[in-house]
């Protein structure tokens, strides 16, 4: 299999506020204008990262004004640009859920990089993210809930986003729900099993259910139906993403898809 993340482009977009969509398809990258510098959340593949930047320059920031990076977990589609970016702007600090580590300092082989037929070019970060830290960049303070399950050191985020005309409302992310990391050829490929990686994944389900979120910030373009709200943001709607209804509606589909795997595809 060869990934040409490449071919997801998609236009750049002010999303809510001081919250802008910067790509992809294939793995989405968010930037925050904080007041006091750039913050990227995701830095996705590094195959993408020209779209990334160019989209950018188009909406009329600077990537040398990126001060921050935040990773949602240490997967290629999520971290494989960091690296890249560290290289032409080395003063921007770096930040990862504390059990991600050993995967972007390439200690331990399971970025998924070897399933797409790619190499991940590594790194060490600079702050290592613990269970409820909270972060402050200027004007947006991030609160960190460990999300384990896709990966150890999966983080989901919420911040108070300030619209345009004062509003202010509480947006998120949810770390990690794909469950490619959850069939159990790769659990046994991985030699996972004493790991209880998927009991991780529904406790974090159950966290995420009782969080409160008015923007639901999809680290993949399909989470959140990220083309088609922009699609209504184009055509008019400035609250295409404002729906406290996605978060949950999206943890149940994680849920169900969660739920199938534990009863089609025994350990």
């Amino acid at each position: 299999m060869i990934w040409k993340p490449w071919e997801g482009y998609m236009a750049p977009f002010k999303l809510f506020g001081n919250i802008y969509f910067i790509g992809t398809r294939p793995a989405s990258t968010h930037l925050i204008d904080t007041g006091d510098g750039l913050l990227i959340l995701d830095s996705g593949y590094q195959e993408s990262l020209y779209l990334v930047l160019e989209n950018m320059r188009s909406l009329g920031f600077k990537p040398q004004d990126i001060r921050w990076i935040i990773h949602s977990h240490g997967h290629i589609d999520h971290s494989g640009a960091t690296r890249a970016l560290l290289e032409m702007f080395p003063h921007i600090k770096t930040y990862i859920g504390k059990d991600d580590l050993d995967m972007v300092t390439g200690a331990r082989d399971t970025s998924w990089a070897k399933e797409f037929n790619m190499v991940f070019n590594t790194f060490t970060p600079d702050v290592l993210i613990h269970d409820g830290d909270t972060l402050t960049f200027g004007n947006t303070t991030f609160e960190c809930m460990a999300s384990p399950g896709h990966t150890p050191g999966t983080f989901s985020y919420f911040w108070n986003a300030i619209g345009d005309d004062g509003r202010v409302l509480r947006a998120g992310t949810m770390g990690g729900a794909g469950m490619n990391t959850l069939a159990a050829k790769y659990i046994h490929a991985e030699h996972l099993e004493a790991e209880d990686w998927r009991g991780h994944y529904g406790r974090t389900l159950d966290k995420c259910r009782k969080q409160h979120c008015d923007i639901f910030i999809g680290n993949h373009a399909d989470q959140n139906n990220t083309a088609g709200r922009y699609q209504r943001l184009i055509a008019g709607d400035k609250d295409a993403f404002v729906d406290s209804s996605a978060w949950l509606q999206a943890i149940d589909k994680f849920q169900h898809a969660y739920d199938k795997v534990i009863t089609n595809d025994p350990l």
